[in-house]
């Protein structure tokens, strides 16, 4: 999925897995959502670049069934289970650097994997390349830009501690390579890759126990960044970890952007 040197939010970390946990949970409805929407049936030949918590994968490998193919690419596949059946084909891929793991694809998916790329307009050309005529892409990923804050209502001191954390926390991710802001970019690159009927729309939840989730597993994982910024303490963060497991704040995610075409 993502380069892992340099990339602060890695899959080998051991809380990884909680992470994965808390997207499917916020994210998985709206994804399955879209999905539905562009046909996915039987037999249907499916990429889904980063192969994440795998929830997205076991979805598509029943919709596509026993004559359909789904494969799952990741820059790293230490965290997937120890057996994974047909239809279900796992690899080790750079999205941004190698090939397309095949070609005539139904569907390729892409979700919070291309804003972390070191070449997203590669990769991007390589997810077009790689579909059928015909063929849909959907891809999904976070615009913090268009919604910076962890609280919109910064009533109390907690709130405030929580949005500076998350701007904190923004600027180490494009520190690393992130790009912020790429998810208002996808309409128009999707037009520009050549793609047809082009849509998008934005989700987040204002509130909700996986948005808690999610902070905490996140800002665990960058702690030593967070830190070494200067602009918080690690008490600043051990009090605001506190404060997210106290749940008595509404803690919301970034937009999700989801944008979709079809190959003329």
């Amino acid at each position: 999925m993502m380069r892992i040197d340099g990339y602060l939010l890695d899959h080998r970390q051991s809380d990884a897995g909680q992470r994965f946990d808390a997207l499917a949970a916020l994210f998985d409805p709206t994804t399955f959502r879209h999905l539905e929407r562009l046909g996915i049936g039987s037999g249907w030949r499916c990429w889904e670049v980063g192969a994440g918590g795998m929830s997205v994968v076991s979805w598509l490998a029943k919709r596509a069934g026993p004559t359909g193919r789904v494969v799952a690419t990741d820059l790293d596949t230490s965290w997937a289970p120890p057996v994974v059946r047909p239809p279900i084909q796992l690899r080790v891929h750079d999205v941004g650097a190698d090939e397309p793991p095949g070609e005539g694809f139904d569907l390729v998916h892409a979700r919070l994997v291309l804003a972390h790329v070191p070449d997203r307009d590669r990769a991007l050309r390589s997810m077009v390349r790689a579909l059928r005529p015909g063929g849909r892409l959907l891809v999904e990923d976070a615009d913090p830009t268009l919604q910076p804050l962890a609280c919109p209502d910064e009533h109390g001191p907690e709130q405030q501690l929580a949005n500076r954390v998350r701007h904190t926390m923004r600027d180490v991710l494009a520190e690393g390579g992130t790009d912020a802001a790429y998810g208002r970019r996808l309409p128009r690159l999707l037009r520009e890759a050549g793609l047809r009927q082009v849509g998008a729309d934005a989700y987040f939840p204002l509130t909700s126990p996986a948005c808690g989730a999610l902070e905490s597993e996140t800002v665990g994982q960058v702690r030593e960044q967070l830190v070494a910024s200067g602009l918080v303490t690690d008490q600043d963060i051990d009090r605001h970890l506190a404060n997210v497991a106290a749940g008595g704040m509404d803690l919301i995610t970034a937009p999700l952007i989801s944008a979709w075409g079809r190959k003329a």
